[in-house]
């Protein structure tokens, strides 16, 4: 066994999640919340595989990819307060990683020939070849983790979750 196994199952030994406390509990809590804490163990769970191995093998952050994701589906580039609205953090957040990412020759910024307060940004050749190695790597990564879901537990599990984000967003626009 490897020193990263070794360190993943310390890790799956002593996880102890919300969800797990709330087995301890389960007559304190309803449905709902039991569901939410299972969906985000799960996130946390894929997130923080996702993280290391990105730091690990490429050197890199989640928000770093993130960005880079957003930057590959517009080849022409992006303006920093698109990338911040669809990525959902702040301008000052994107302006720090747009810096390190154009230290590093990733990405480059140009200025808008209609507002040149308008900084537009895009991948660079060098960038969107390290970003297409290291989706590559995500996408196995991922898969690896959802494996063993059977293709139609995947799609029975897809069209819940869609009924998921329905329920939670008409009660959003109800004010819910």
């Amino acid at each position: 066994m490897t020193g990263d196994e070794d360190d993943r199952k310390g890790i799956a030994a002593e996880w102890v999640d919300g969800e797990t406390k709330v087995l301890e509990a389960p007559g304190d809590h309803g449905a709902e919340l039991r569901l939410w804490l299972r969906l985000l163990t799960c996130t946390t769970l894929v997130e923080t595989e996702v993280r290391r191995r990105l730091r690990e093998e490429f050197d890199s952050t989640l928000p770093r990819f993130d960005l880079m994701a957003q930057l590959e589906r517009a080849r022409d580039g992006m303006v920093l307060g698109e990338v911040s609205k669809r990525m959902m953090v702040s301008p000052g957040n994107i302006s720090v990683l747009v810096e390190r990412l154009a230290e590093s020759g990733h990405i480059s910024r140009t200025t808008s020939p209609t507002d040149r307060r308008v900084q537009i940004i895009a991948l660079t050749p060098f960038g969107r070849a390290e970003f297409e190695k290291m989706a590559a790597a995500h996408a196995d990564w991922i898969a690896d983790l959802f494996g063993r879901l059977e293709a139609a537990d995947s799609t029975v599990l897809m069209d819940e979750l869609a009924r998921l984000k329905g329920s939670i967003v008409a009660s959003l626009a109800r004010g819910g």
